[in-house]
């Protein structure tokens, strides 16, 4: 329960999605499917895009204040307090499961498994987030080196690695990946608070977070008062094998 504290923050710092994205889910299963299961919904970033897939979505929230956040939001989904591994599919399963940025914090060793027996034969695996990334050369330099100095420990996944995960579990078919890019300039505060709410950043000691914001005010604060993001989303579309 990494992000329940920082619920409202998320949802309001935490950039969304490009609507494209439901278009092509929609081309890639062939059409609108009659359910969807989204999984870590957050407080409904990835559920924003889904909705127009114009299907019933079920979210899977295990943190009950992001989940009330989502609810408040999205009054017409269903949500479920509970996590991928604790829920359990209907018989048959479902032919839509996404998951928006939450790929990474499920099991790596049943992920790819467990949405393969969830699907329909024939069924659609989305899987789609953000990688922060800087237009600024200088500026990803010096703030990649202020937050390392901080915590040295802290390793970026390869930009392939939601794609390659999927291809080498070896149970899906028709893996298409498209990647989009668009800049995101954010002031000095807007930046300390999307800081915060990364997840590397929350499992970290108060006083490594607090030295942590106060490096990243000195250097945004430096660079004029604004940092811009060169934010890179990846979709990744994957298939059951089978008809359904």
């Amino acid at each position: 329960m990494v992000f329940g504290e920082v619920a409202h923050v998320y949802d309001d710092v935490r950039p969304g999605y490009p609507t494209e994205i439901a278009r092509t889910i929609l081309d890639y299963h062939g059409t609108a499917p009659a359910h969807v299961v989204e999984i870590g919904a957050g407080t409904g970033k990835g559920t924003d895009v889904l909705l127009r897939l114009g299907a019933p979505i079920t979210c899977l929230e295990p943190d009950p204040r992001m989940a009330a956040r989502l609810t408040a939001k999205h009054p017409q989904v269903q949500v479920r307090t509970e996590s991928f591994e604790q829920w359990r599919p209907p018989a048959g399963g479902v032919p839509l499961i996404a998951a928006a940025l939450a790929w990474h914090w499920l099991d790596p060793a049943t992920r790819n498994p467990r949405a393969h027996a969830a699907l329909t034969p024939g069924g659609t695996l989305a899987a789609f987030g953000h990688r922060y990334a800087y237009a600024d050369p200088d500026q990803a330099a010096a703030i990649d080196a202020t937050l390392r100095a901080i915590d040295p420990t802290v390793r970026d996944r390869p930009p392939t690695w939601l794609h390659d995960d999927i291809i080498a579990s070896g149970l899906f078919t028709d893996v298409r990946t498209e990647t989009t890019s668009r800049h995101l300039p954010l002031t000095t505060d807007r930046y300390q608070q999307l800081i915060g709410t990364f997840g590397p950043f929350r499992t970290r000691p108060v006083d490594e977070r607090a030295r942590a914001l106060d490096a990243v005010r000195a250097l945004v604060d430096g660079f004029g008062g604004t940092v811009v993001l060169d934010l890179r989303t990846t979709l990744v579309l994957a298939r059951r094998p089978g008809t359904a």
